[in-house]
């Protein structure tokens, strides 16, 4: 398994327990609570989509009437106003946001804000080992320019 499989299977899993911590947080009461969860409920499908980095286009082939193929194409809006997604630091920083933002009352929110959390921490150390590039998707936002200067 290569390091870039192991970058996005972990970027899926933070989504999920982001969307799931989201989910359960519209049960947890108030008005400030649904909000938030809302919130991390379209941060985690952000991640998710992120992460898995897939779109589907047709190609018409003449041997077969469709068919449906991946693309992989990071959508530019992400990469112009969410460049801070595509640097270890930055990802890991937003980790860590989003982990507190999961603590709460209940253990399980404090089991996956401690998750989510571990894993900010872990991505803001990779920033500074040289031996571990980042995934391909963060080095191809990179190489395309997308930086704060075009906005």
């Amino acid at each position: 398994m290569e390091l870039s499989d192991i970058f996005r299977i972990v970027n899926l899993a933070v989504g999920a327990i982001t969307i799931l911590g989201g989910i359960f947080g519209i049960f947890g009461g108030d008005f400030r609570n649904i909000i938030i969860s809302v919130y991390m409920i379209i941060f985690g499908l952000s991640i998710g989509l992120l992460g898995t980095n897939m779109r589907l286009c047709e190609v018409k082939r003449p041997t077969s009437l469709l068919t449906i193929e991946p693309e992989f194409q990071i959508p530019p809006q992400v990469s112009r106003y969410a460049n801070f997604l595509f640097s270890f630091v930055g990802r890991g920083v937003f980790y860590i946001f989003l982990g507190c933002l999961l603590l709460g009352k209940a253990v399980l929110a404090n089991i996956s804000g401690a998750v989510v959390g571990i894993v900010g921490i872990a991505y803001i150390a990779l920033e500074f080992v040289p031996s571990i590039e980042p995934p391909a998707n963060m080095r191809e936002a990179d190489a395309a320019g997308w930086g704060a200067e075009q906005v």
